[in-house]
């Protein structure tokens, strides 16, 4: 099967891109420099030079297993697509649990734009449309929150099950995310400890828009994707993980 992956070098959709690889499937992704080509090429993923933007990617369109029906002739499987949005869509709230199936009713105004665009891929009849002070830690927001959190390697890993399912578990909307939620407070603790900071941590009012989103607190408990996929994570959560995680971001730096 061909892919095309957009963002391939991205934070997310690197390690989507080698997971799909290593599946076997014949990857393509944009390049927006010749690092990045070089990069992709090495990971055996095909470079396409352009950005999102330009038409550079557009002729793959109509090659690729499942394609758009104006692409292709009639009769064609519908191309599979997978959006990422992200969990923050649920909104703030430290008293309710929400699922893949809650609806979306107070998203932060950085993504309220999000469950709209959600809606037109899951909701289309061309598509199989699928839908994370100095030498101090400060941070904004308040004590007690929580984060909803998933390993790149584990979403990758998901993302794969849905290309592999796309006719079955099109117009689903799955929330890629650990089972258990993990306490800010314990995540910025344990990050003094492992970084040698100063402590203790501080907590401050946001200073913009995303810094309001990323206060969001959501208690998440995910089943869809193990239900229909059998997908489950397994990569250590952040906190008890953190002494590796932060050892690995400097050894990338």
């Amino acid at each position: 099967m061909k892919v095309l992956v957009l963002g391939g070098t991205g934070f997310v959709g690197f390690p989507a891109a080698q997971a799909l690889v290593r599946k076997g499937y014949t990857v393509y992704s944009l390049a927006r420099s010749e690092v990045n080509e070089r990069t992709l090429a090495a990971e055996e993923i095909i470079p396409i030079s352009g950005a999102v933007s330009s038409d550079a990617w557009i002729p793959l369109i109509a090659t690729l297993d499942r394609s758009a029906a104006a692409l292709r002739p009639p009769g064609s499987p519908p191309l599979s697509y997978i959006y990422t949005s992200g969990t923050w869509v649920h909104g703030d709230s430290r008293t309710t649990t929400v699922t893949d199936t809650t609806p979306i009713v107070t998203p932060p105004k950085l993504v309220a734009w999000r469950p709209a665009i959600e809606q037109l891929v899951v909701s289309s009849t061309v598509l199989n449309g699928i839908g994370a002070a100095e030498g101090r830690v400060s941070w904004p927001g308040t004590p007690g929150g929580r984060y909803a959190l998933v390993h790149a390697d584990d979403l990758a890993e998901l993302y794969v099950l849905c290309a592999e399912k796309a006719s079955v578990v099109g117009g689903k909307i799955f929330d890629g995310a650990n089972s258990v939620t993990e306490s800010v407070d314990d995540l910025l603790e344990k990050l003094v400890r492992v970084s040698g900071a100063k402590g203790p941590c501080e907590y401050r009012e946001p200073a913009d828009p995303f810094e309001e989103a990323i206060t969001t607190t959501t208690l998440l408990r995910p089943y869809l994707a193990n239900a229909l996929l059998g997908w489950t994570p397994k990569k250590q959560g952040f906190v008890d993980g953190l002494e590796v995680y932060y050892a690995a971001w400097q050894a990338s730096l």
